[in-house]
């Protein structure tokens, strides 16, 4: 059993500086329903603070984001 939420839809966004990761999932959410789980990896370090402020601003809940390794970082969003 993972410890990990259920994700409905993952997308590599590793590599990428903001603002991709941020338009990449924006694009990526509208393609679920209501309460599917997106989960996106990325290595910018601004990443974290920007996905916070998007799920404040748009009412996405974050449901985890954790440090997988020293570098990738991974993002369980739930749209609204």
């Amino acid at each position: 059993m993972s410890d990990f939420p259920q994700e409905d839809l993952a997308i590599d966004a590793t590599g990428l500086v903001c603002p991709l990761p941020l338009l990449r999932t924006k694009k990526a959410l509208q393609g679920l329903e209501s309460s599917q789980v997106l989960k996106v990896a990325t290595t910018d370090k601004s990443a974290v603070s920007d996905f916070k402020a998007f799920a404040k601003q748009t009412g996405h809940e974050i449901l985890l984001q954790v440090l997988i390794d020293d570098k990738t970082t991974w993002h369980f969003i739930k749209k609204r």
